[in-house]
């Protein structure tokens, strides 16, 4: 079963979403109603994902992300809203969120993004994800090579974290490169180390920065 932390302001959307989760496998150990609460709750019972909402007082979900990310906290984030600005998405992928969904989202598909989240891979919501990147993320493109400033990539790694910009899973990344999924994990943890990045997500969000994947419109 899995665990998480949810945080939320608003007592109505915090208590429906518990029950909802609750009714649907997910073991929800505590709840929060701000950033602070989020990040003590979060240190206290170690959940496997952290569901928290982006405007809450006394410590907003950014604040929120950036803290547990610079104390070196490893729990995966996904950020629940009903806000779909760009900036939120990109200010919390940077900050070091999982994923990112909509508060609207059905519930089967909320409990499906905790799921992969917790597996360790990034989710976004569809409706967000091409203007995400088109918008934010997507630099000018390099105009040579050299200029891609990820040079402590193997050829490889390069590879693998192409495919984990496009949305890959690790066993999809697996039988496209015709290696095992602990080859692939091996590969990941090494990019993410190289990147100086806590997350998949990070990675994609530098991946697109950097140059070394284009949208594709």
């Amino acid at each position: 079963m899995t665990s998480v932390v949810l945080a939320d302001d608003e007592a109505l959307v915090r208590d429906g979403l518990a029950t909802l989760l609750k009714g649907r496998g997910v073991e929800v150990i505590a709840v929060a109603e701000n950033g602070r609460q989020a990040v003590d709750a979060t240190r206290k019972y170690r959940p496997d994902v952290l569901v928290m909402d982006v405007r809450m007082p006394l410590m907003d979900g950014i604040s929120a992300l950036r803290e547990l990310a610079q104390s070196g906290d490893s729990t995966p984030v996904l950020i629940l809203t009903t806000y779909d600005l760009d900036q939120y998405v990109y200010a919390a992928l940077k900050a070091g969120a999982s994923g990112f969904a909509l508060k609207s989202s059905p519930i089967d598909w909320l409990v499906e993004a905790i799921s992969i989240v917790a597996s360790g891979e990034a989710l976004l919501a569809p409706e967000l994800t091409r203007r995400l990147i088109a918008e934010y993320v997507a630099g000018p493109p390099p105009t040579q090579p050299e200029s891609i400033p990820l040079p402590q990539l193997t050829a490889r790694e390069r590879e693998v974290l192409i495919l984990i910009a496009r949305g890959r899973s690790n066993e999809q990344i697996g039988q496209e490169l015709t290696v095992s999924q602990a080859t692939v994990k091996t590969h990941v943890n090494r990019i993410l180390g190289k990147l100086f990045v806590s997350s998949r997500a990070q990675a994609i969000v530098l991946a697109y920065e950097s140059g070394l994947v284009r949208p594709k419109y």
